[in-house]
């Protein structure tokens, strides 16, 4: 892998992680995940090994240890996330290729061996113990509510105690009076649906737009892969993806009108046969309900998370059906 030497192109942070973007002498560039302002510990990728080398579509990246962090290796330094945001034409069709190269990479990773001590993954192991208790874990996702950076990232194991905590506690209770038992229970169910033995397979953990590096201009779509690493159903990686599509086609709906593909058809059909899409469409909401939880651990409070609790609410009648149909409402 080539040093970054120039000075970063994009820097931003939470209180989970510091992401750096850094041009390499040969003009690629650098991923660097460091600990954000609320944590101490270094990221780290231990199952990493266990990515195959070589895939269709994308390119699984998986990082190296650098000053105290972990570097990848892409060939841009925007994200998709950051892409869906900007309203030319041609970006659709970026946007397009960049979502059937994960689709391929996906499929050739969930079909590699499960190592051992790979468990649930950590986003959504925080999840669950959101809906169980309230306050415990949390992690940040790729993009914020519309009042916050949208930072692109994956999300590494967190601390096991949220840097916000009481805005954690407030986010619970209000979910609890806006969703109330049933969907709750719902939300729960489908997160045992998701790792149910039997089923799983090695999956990214985080497969989100701000993971999914687009070349700038030559060379393969990066989907940066390792430190959310699980076993789980094959439907969690395709639904955080479809989640994150929802989410900003909701929140920011910038390019969601533009001619061109429907973005949630050309992941499903890149990845092909073997996920279930009612599945798939109730994990799209996990990642959502994951996002607006993860936010609230390590930005804080933010009125708009009681937008999102009624968003989710719309959602979890929904099972997902708007995501996986590429924004219309069943």
């Amino acid at each position: 892998m080539t040093a970054a030497t120039a000075g970063p192109v994009e820097e931003f942070a939470t209180g989970l992680r510091t992401t750096r973007v850094r041009r390499t002498p040969d003009g690629r560039h650098e991923w660097w995940h460091g600990p954000g302002t609320g944590r101490h510990d270094p990221p780290a990728a231990p199952l990493a090994p266990a990515v195959p080398a070589h895939t269709a579509g994308a390119r699984l990246v998986v990082p190296r240890p650098v000053e105290g962090g972990l570097a990848y290796l892409a060939d841009g330094p925007y994200s998709a996330a950051a892409w869906l945001r900007d309203p030319r034409p041609a970006v659709r069709l970026l946007l397009a290729h960049a979502l059937a190269g994960a689709g391929e990479a996906l499929r050739d990773l969930h079909a590699s061996a499960v190592p051992d001590g790979a468990g649930v993954p950590p986003a959504l192991a925080r999840l669950r113990s959101f809906l169980d208790r309230g306050a415990e874990g949390g992690v940040a996702g790729p993009h914020t509510p519309r009042t916050a950076s949208s930072a692109p990232a994956t999300a590494p194991h967190a601390p096991a105690v949220a840097p916000h905590a009481p805005a954690v506690v407030r986010l619970r209770e209000h979910a609890a009076r806006v969703w109330g038992p049933a969907r709750l229970d719902r939300l729960r169910s489908w997160c045992a649906e998701l790792t149910e033995p039997g089923g799983t397979v090695l999956v990214h953990g985080f497969a989100s737009l701000g993971a999914l590096i687009p070349p700038l201009r030559r060379g393969p779509v990066a989907l940066l892969t390792g430190e959310d690493l699980g076993a789980a159903r094959p439907e969690l990686d395709l639904g955080w993806l479809l989640g994150d599509l929802a989410e900003l086609d909701w929140a920011v709906p910038v390019s969601a009108h533009l001619d061109g593909p429907e973005l949630p058809g050309v992941l499903l059909d890149a990845y092909g046969s073997g996920a279930d899409r009612d599945l798939t469409g109730r994990a799209a909401v996990v990642r959502i309900a994951a996002h607006t939880r993860d936010f609230a651990a390590y930005c804080g409070w933010s009125d708009e998370l009681a937008d999102y609790t009624a968003f989710i609410a719309d959602l979890i009648d929904e099972e997902g059906r708007r995501a996986v149909l590429g924004g219309a409402t069943p």
